[in-house]
């Protein structure tokens, strides 16, 4: 975990891309701070909240989370007993827990008979602690665009969502040209989409692009700029396009990830993840409401599929 100045009085907390769950936060030191987003277990957060504590001396008055996947926010109850106001939009906060809790984490690891698609999650979960977690979801919740006045600093809340979450928020201090992108953008690792479109995800990344910010934390993965956005973007416009091609072939999921050819996206961290874009694509093409349950059973199998695929080629 490293804390880096990115801009006059704001920082990013950034852990190497390790795989699920290694996420950055965000912290401006003004108007009695700002964080954006905690980790994903409390020890984590911990050690994100005294690496804060290196900049400033008091606790942060106010955090926000970009959306509700628990590597963003189950950390919020240690900011909750320091009184910090926890701020979101209100579908973030809805969508607390409903996906999954830190209980069928503190599961898995325990079994002894973990399904065999779920094995590489679930080696990658022991890097965590998800015992004594309470889901400590926002209660100050916003619908729409949100202005920040930080004491004279302008901290925009924009709501981009429902792209990889229902609601996704990124925020923006044009002033120092910084957005803290939250799960909207992944940075040389493949993106992983949850609820929402292919449409509302891409026009995010194409809004962030048009405010021509400098620095660029992402949700996970180092802190890129412009180009890290397009690429992410022309990234998610290709694989839906084949991934349409494949549809109207009559290919299952599994066929078309297998037949699609990363070229430079197989670089990214976790090419596998793209099973998760291809039952995207195939849920919208299918008429599949966008925040309806992923069947993760079964697209997790796919990516055990592909894993093994792309470790033979």
């Amino acid at each position: 975990m490293e804390l880096s100045q990115i801009a006059p009085e704001v920082y990013a907390c950034l852990q190497p891309d390790t795989g699920f769950g290694a996420s950055n936060s965000g912290f401006v030191d003004r108007a009695g701070g700002m964080v954006v987003d905690t980790l994903y277990d409390l020890p984590r957060t911990q050690r994100m909240i005294d690496l804060y504590a290196t900049v400033a001396s008091d606790p942060a008055r106010r955090l926000v989370n970009t959306h509700h996947n628990g590597d963003h926010c189950w950390g919020n109850q240690l900011f909750a007993a320091l009184g910090t106001e926890i701020i979101g939009h209100r579908l973030c906060a809805a969508w607390f827990g409903r996906d999954a809790t830190p209980e069928l984490f503190v599961g898995l690891l325990a079994s002894d008979h973990v399904p065999a698609a779920f094995e590489a999650l679930a080696e990658a979960m022991r890097d965590y602690d998800f015992t004594g977690i309470e889901l400590t979801p926002p209660t100050t919740l916003i619908d729409d665009d949100t202005l920040l006045d930080l004491d004279g600093l302008e901290a925009r809340l924009l709501y981009v969502g429902p792209a990889h979450t229902p609601g996704d928020v990124v925020v923006h201090l044009p002033e120092h040209g910084v957005v803290f992108t939250g799960d909207i953008l992944f940075h040389r690792c493949t993106p992983i989409g949850w609820e929402g479109t292919f449409d509302n995800w891409i026009g995010a990344l194409r809004r962030i692009e048009e405010l021509e910010p400098s620095v660029v934390v992402p949700g996970h993965g180092p802190i890129a700029t412009t180009e890290g956005l397009r690429d992410q973007r022309e990234y998610l416009i290709y694989v839906r396009d084949e991934a349409t091609a494949a549809y109207e072939a009559g290919c299952t999921p599994l066929e078309a990830a297998q037949r699609i050819d990363l070229g430079p996206y197989g670089l990214w961290t976790e090419p596998e993840r793209l099973a998760f874009q291809v039952d995207r694509a195939y849920r919208e093409l299918g008429g599949t409401p966008w925040d309806a349950p992923v069947d993760t059973g079964r697209v997790f199998a796919e990516m055990a599929a592909l894993r093994e695929q792309y470790a033979t080629t």
